[in-house]
């Protein structure tokens, strides 16, 4: 009887795992096609193919999900470039990787930029994620070990913003090549990423 209450136990903690992966994954989708502000909650829910209503047993608010979105972001960035860690890429493989995870979720990036400035939630999510990062460099790269939180937190705004521009496209609205733009990104990446001279 006790491990029929176990299994019983388990299979639950699996679905609801399960339930509040779908709801991510469909949040993700929704926010990369819509933005924060352009979809709601009942949107998630139906694309997770849920009801409605099984979406707020597993987040509070819109708000909660898209951080739980952010740290999927998150985590799929630093997978990334853990991989190109262990490739020793050269600092242009570097850019052209990370450019293209930003344009992957461009407008989910947008949205995070503008909650960012609004909310007040969002921006402590954001800072906390880029301390996470911050530490992460220093564990994985030799450059970023002896510059001061300062120093480094410049170099992380830099290369974010960007990496979020040559998404945008906004290097080419002022004339200038993507090809170039891609050089500056990979110019500003070479300063802790050297690399490869590939």
């Amino acid at each position: 009887m006790a491990d029929n209450a176990v299994k019983s136990k388990t299979t639950k903690k699996v679905r609801g795992e399960a339930t509040a992966r779908k709801l991510v994954e469909a949040a993700t989708i929704e926010f990369n096609t819509a933005g924060f502000h352009g979809t709601d909650t009942n949107r998630i829910a139906r694309r997770a193919g849920f009801a409605p209503q099984t979406f707020y047993r597993w987040y509070v608010d819109k708000m909660e999900v898209f951080l739980a979105v952010y740290r999927a972001w998150e985590d799929d960035e630093r997978h990334t470039i853990e991989k190109l860690i262990e490739q020793d890429s050269s600092p242009s493989t570097v850019a052209k990787s990370l450019i293209a995870h930003h344009r992957k979720f461009k407008n989910f990036r947008r949205s995070l930029r503008l909650l960012s400035l609004e909310d007040e939630q969002a921006r402590k999510a954001r800072a906390e994620s880029r301390r996470r990062q911050m530490t992460r460099l220093r564990a994985s790269l030799p450059a970023a070990e002896n510059l001061s939180d300062a120093d480094l937190a410049a170099w992380l705004l830099q290369f974010e913003r960007l990496c979020d521009a040559a998404a945008e496209n906004e290097f080419t609205d002022m004339k200038i090549r993507q090809a170039d733009a891609m050089a500056q990104v990979a110019l500003h990446a070479a300063v802790l990423w050297p690399g490869q001279a590939k």
